[in-house]
């Protein structure tokens, strides 16, 4: 069974506050790109929902995509 609720309780937090920081896109790739990757291993089974959130956000579109996971028009 995967895990749904990990894009509302983990990455999409924590990409808002990346964005409100400013943080560029390097710092953003960095820190979501590994916790993406940990979620992954555990069933997290929504992420198109979290990335949907920021396909605006280059930074964390990267961070995605560095885990296999792009937007179905970007493919």
């Amino acid at each position: 069974m995967g895990w749904g609720s990990a894009g509302a309780k983990f990455i999409d937090p924590v990409a808002r506050a990346l964005q409100q920081a400013g943080a560029s896109d390097e710092l953003k790739e960095k820190t979501l790109t590994p916790m993406i990757a940990a979620l992954q291993q555990e069933d997290w089974d929504t992420e198109l929902d979290s990335l949907q959130l920021f396909l605006d956000d280059p930074g964390v579109v990267k961070a995605f995509a560095n885990n296999g996971i792009t937007w179905p028009d970007d493919d």
